[in-house]
């Protein structure tokens, strides 16, 4: 062989050698807390070059014996995401022996092993509820600077001052209370206190067992009233609620207003909850609470009283507090909530013949796609942190009704969205089952797996875990409607999946290797600090991933611990992300 070939020869072979040796090592992505013995389990493996034949993995307990084999999948590539690389699912969902365990693969004769996670009859349950109580204690606006200047916030473009202690702060870098923001932009107006304070009574009213065995009954009480108190304390005598108490991100606390919010903390006087932008879940979680018969500041009567009261305000002029003047389909879903919460404590037909009305509304909003529309000009439904709400609604509303035609309206709605779910999430290569989405950007709709970061608002976007648990939620209580099965979770496998998805997600498995559940796993963003000495909390959650910054379309991946004062896009803890987690938890825990 010429000498020029045998170089040749042996440059290709020597950079092939170079190549292969660069490669990153494999990664080994899983829900890094812990899994429901009877739900969908699963990790994910990354390579950087194709497996050239089929590969094992292995449960390996703390003393380091096999428990359970399996195969890897196929394998999938996410160009978006990383170019060239390849993914692999390994599937553990039959596995219900309780214990801690690592997954194990052994690639080219080396053993990669994943975080440590725990599998156990509610496993997920029991061991964050707890931690989310916490997290939510420490967020309480309660130290003595808060309380003595919350006692007469005033009212911005006035005089006038109104006692509005309690509540919570929002997030882990903002001291300031939402009953809802972004209302300006109209179609993206996420819940905030008022839906912490629902998702509490619901799980006191759906896993009281569970509760009681953790020890964790009176503290979820406890603070559900806090929330309750607060939103009493935010109704003013007109029946509106205030919106929002906002800090300015002043460290001055005599610098808070009651105050509309615009884009770049422009504050205005619009203070005045609509049905969505706070003002429907504010009386569905007062409704929801009277059930307790328990008092906290306030009277268990009160809390009911208060809600008829801001319910007959808001019927009448809700649009005077829409920004656009009209209603969508968040005013329908959170509309929807309020009357329902109020049918089942009341049993009133005014009450059942308003919850009907905004359950057909939400019916008519269905597209033949199967998403839902949001406004009367065809704009998709998609919502960064309450994507789920329209299901959840229409499935709490069927706790109720009996009627024939309005059930099977409802529940094919319901089939549809969840269908729609799972086929737009599917309809790519997604090796960790991220819900996907549909939306319009420059008149065109198409399908992503994050928001879109053009939008409405001009500024706003963020990670979007609390649209994961919400999703997750709908995923088991939809299901458990149009595709019941005996065991597991007593939803149909597909959905099953879905719903753990979600979740593991938020715990680790996803291309960062992050458990966004702060203390817990192994992998977690850095501690953020805030006025009056909170911040970051044991059992809170932060933003999580999103599409990469500058693609408007909100393609491609990212996730960044520091950005010039940005990182909160990503890292900030946010009250409705480990609401709606504790919404998925207990639908996971509820019994059969």
């Amino acid at each position: 062989m010429p000498y020029i070939s045998r170089l040749s020869v042996f440059l290709t072979h020597f950079f092939l050698l170079l190549t292969i040796v660069l490669k990153a090592a494999p990664i080994i992505y899983v829900n890094q807390v812990a899994f429901d013995a009877k739900g969908a389990k699963m990790a994910v493996v990354r390579n950087d070059v194709k497996l050239t034949r089929e590969t094992a993995f292995t449960l390996i307990n703390t003393s380091g014996k096999v428990e359970f084999s399996g195969t890897l999948s196929k394998a999938e590539q996410i160009n978006e995401w990383a170019k060239g690389v390849y993914f692999y699912q390994a599937n553990f969902s039959s596995f219900i022996k309780s214990g801690k365990y690592k997954v194990s693969v052994r690639i080219n004769g080396k053993q990669y092993l994943s975080a440590e996670f725990e599998v156990g009859e509610d496993a997920l349950a029991k061991s964050t509820i707890p931690s989310i109580i916490g997290y939510y204690n420490k967020q309480r606006a309660n130290t003595p600077t808060e309380l003595e200047v919350d006692k007469a916030v005033i009212l911005y473009g006035s005089n006038k001052t109104a006692d509005v202690r309690g509540g919570w702060c929002d997030a882990s870098g903002d001291v300031s209370k939402y009953f809802s923001h972004l209302a300006y932009a109209n179609y993206m107006s996420p819940q905030q206190i008022p839906l912490v304070t629902w998702s509490m009574v619901n799980a006191v009213q759906t896993i009281p067992a569970l509760l009681n065995k953790l020890g964790a009954y009176n503290n979820m009480v406890n603070e559900a009233l806090w929330g309750g108190d607060y939103i009493m304390r935010s109704l003013s005598k007109e029946g509106y609620f205030y919106m929002t108490v906002f800090s300015y991100f002043s460290k001055d606390p005599k610098a808070r207003r009651i105050v509309g919010l615009r884009a770049n903390s422009v504050t205005t006087d619009e203070y005045q909850c609509a049905f969505r932008e706070g003002g429907g879940m504010g009386i569905a979680a007062l409704a929801r609470i009277s059930h307790l018969k328990k008092d906290g500041e306030f009277k268990s009567a009160e809390y009911l009283t208060a809600a008829k009261r801001a319910y007959d305000h808001l019927k009448v002029n809700n649009t005077k507090y829409d920004d656009d003047g009209k209603e969508n389909i968040i005013d329908d879903y959170c509309a929807l909530m309020a009357a329902t919460e109020l049918w089942i404590a009341t049993d009133s037909s005014f009450y059942h013949e308003e919850a009907s009305k905004r359950a057909q509304n939400i019916e008519k909003r269905m597209s033949s796609a199967g998403y839902f529309i949001t406004n009367d000009t065809g704009r998709p439904f998609w919502h960064a942190s309450d994507a789920g709400l329209p299901i959840i609604a229409l499935c709490r509303y069927l706790n109720k009704e009996n009627n024939p035609d309005d059930r099977s309206a409802a529940l094919s709605v319901i089939k549809k969205a969840l269908d729609y779910n799972l086929r737009v999430t599917s309809e790519v290569n997604n090796p960790f089952g991220y819900a996907r989405q549909t939306f319009k950007l420059s008149d065109k709709i198409q399908n992503g797996f994050f928001i879109p970061h053009e939008n409405e608002t001009g500024w706003w976007w963020q990670g979007e875990n609390a649209r994961l648990g919400s999703l997750s939620t709908a995923a088991l209580i939809g299901g458990r409607l149009v595709y019941p099965e005996k065991g597991g979770w007593g939803v149909k496998k597909e959905l099953a999946v879905y719903a753990s998805d979600q979740i593991s997600w938020i715990l680790g498995c996803n291309p960062y290797n992050k458990c966004f559940m702060y203390q817990f796993g192994k992998n977690n963003v850095p501690y953020m600090s805030s006025s009056f000495g909170h911040g970051s909390g044991k059992g809170g959650i932060s933003n999580g991933i999103t599409g990469k910054e500058g693609n408007v379309d909100g393609s491609g991946i990212d996730f960044k611990t520091e950005d010039k004062g940005n990182e909160w896009r990503w890292t900030e803890q946010w009250l409705p992300h480990a609401a709606w987690f504790l919404q998925a938890i207990t639908a996971m825990a509820q019994p059969e």
